[in-house]
């Protein structure tokens, strides 16, 4: 036999597999113990404002309009320029946020651990159904 197909096989095996699938998604219990770097100032489980803006509902939400939260001018500016919440743009805002929007009032200097973030994305996404 070929080894070049059996790798082809052990590789797809590995892809496709219900483990390899979870480790793409996250693990929403360490989420949680990852938001405990967020509740400070943000709340995902209501809908209420916090010193910053409430979590819960966030994906597809256009970035600044969450009800009864002040945000930065850039803010409000970068969801009028078409920024709305969903995987990759919060993946992109919690790696840096001063980068991704710049003038924001988030003073978190945000998450470096790629593993860390898609567990956070996933606690989060428990609150945005």
């Amino acid at each position: 036999m070929d080894y070049r197909v059996v790798l082809l096989i052990a590789a797809s095996v590995i892809v496709l597999s219900p483990a390899g699938a979870g480790a793409q998604e996250g693990d929403a219990t360490a989420g949680a113990e990852v938001f405990k770097k967020c509740a400070t100032c943000h709340i995902a489980d209501s809908d209420t404002n916090k010193v910053g803006p409430s979590l819960n509902g966030l994906f597809g939400r256009k970035a600044g309009t969450h009800p009864n939260f002040a945000y930065s001018a850039s803010m409000k500016d970068a969801g009028d320029g078409g920024l709305v919440w969903d995987e990759a743009t919060l993946r992109d805002y919690l790696h840096n946020p001063r980068v991704k929007v710049k003038g924001t009032k988030m003073a978190f200097v945000g998450l470096k651990d790629d593993q860390e973030i898609t567990n956070l994305i996933a606690y989060l996404k428990q609150y945005s159904k």
